[in-house]
């Protein structure tokens, strides 16, 4: 058994993860939110999970550097300097941080990786996203890693995004990649990436029903995670789909 502790435990990952917790072989040894004080959990565990809120993350990487346990991070909403000031501490102790942690959705990233490689500018990178109504951030963590994959695959940059359109906006340009946030009900997360070419479009999809899948693969990274060299991994290492 992996002992645990665990942020933003009120939070819907919070709940998802605590009620799959004894069958994943982990004891949550500390289930902590807003307000709580993280140490006396740090001083028992062997690995923290936080899925609580962007402003949250930082103060508890440098806590789990003090302590030295490895941290996996499923909050997603971090501004640039958050991030900057959470990746400070991957020099520090190993760290996985990834904005999705399904098995599918990651698999959905290993493929868009391939056909933003393999197919030409012609094909045009259009990436659509719905989440329930309640979420906060938009694009989700999932989407804008999907962007960075695509970024990297095509030589583009940030400023090559098109988030919505609405107007007279001209005709679209070949290194353009559109971006759609949806939002509304219940949905727990859905995710595609669209290439759409001459005479023939490619649709890669991800659609989400359970947050059981993100509470599995969250786990699972915390069981891998220990004992693992200092640094930052990605989810894709977790589960070997680096190339």
């Amino acid at each position: 058994m992996v002992k645990i502790l665990l942020n933003g435990a009120r939070g819907r990952m919070g709940q998802a993860i605590q009620a799959i917790a004894a069958a994943e072989e982990v004891e949550i040894v500390a289930a902590i939110d807003m307000g709580d004080d993280p140490v006396p959990g740090l001083k028992e565990c062997e690995v923290a999970i936080d899925f609580s809120f962007h402003e949250a993350t930082a103060p508890l990487a440098k806590l789990c550097a003090e302590y030295g346990k490895p941290l996996v991070i499923g909050t997603t909403g971090h501004t640039p300097e958050e991030k900057e000031a959470v990746a400070e501490y991957t020099a520090q102790i190993p760290m996985v941080w990834a904005g999705n942690f399904s098995t599918g959705v990651n698999l959905l990233f290993y493929l868009v990786g391939k056909a933003a490689k393999i197919l030409g500018r012609e094909y045009h990178p259009e990436l659509i996203e719905m989440h329930h109504c309640h979420k906060k951030d938009a694009p989700s963590g999932t989407a804008e890693h999907l962007l960075e994959i695509i970024r990297a695959a095509r030589g583009l940059t940030p400023e090559q995004e098109m988030h919505g359109r609405k107007g007279l906006v001209g005709e679209r340009p070949d290194d353009e990649i559109g971006v759609h946030a949806l939002r509304g009900g219940d949905v727990v997360g859905d995710h595609t990436v669209m290439f759409a070419g001459p005479g023939e479009r490619i649709e890669l999809t991800h659609k989400a029903s359970d947050r059981r899948i993100f509470a599995q693969g969250a786990l699972r990274a915390a069981h891998w995670v220990v004992g693992k060299p200092i640094g930052l991994y990605r989810i894709e290492d977790v589960l070997g789909l680096r190339d």
